[in-house]
């Protein structure tokens, strides 16, 4: 399966992953979401946001973002601001 037919993850993104070396659907499984995002972060797209984060998380658990738990959103928000910290 490409990555681009995973919920929230369209075109634009799934060139990103693969400029990673992400390539389909089942990579990006194994790779989890911190990886898949921290590789997309240091080789393609240094700027990449919270939203993307999100959408990464949501496509591996095959729901809509909006439908992630409250919990999990919050660890990925203090994963994403410790990167942030210099």
């Amino acid at each position: 399966m490409q990555i681009s037919e995973m919920k929230n993850i369209g075109l634009v993104n799934e060139k990103k992953l693969n400029e990673a070396g992400i390539m389909s659907a089942e990579e990006l499984r194994q790779v989890g979401t911190e990886q898949a995002f921290l590789s997309v972060r240091h080789l393609v797209d240094d700027g990449a946001c919270i939203h993307f984060l999100y959408g990464i998380e949501a496509a591996i658990q095959d729901i809509p973002k909006r439908e992630l738990t409250e919990r999990r959103k919050a660890e990925l928000r203090q994963f994403f601001r410790n990167l942030n910290i210099d």
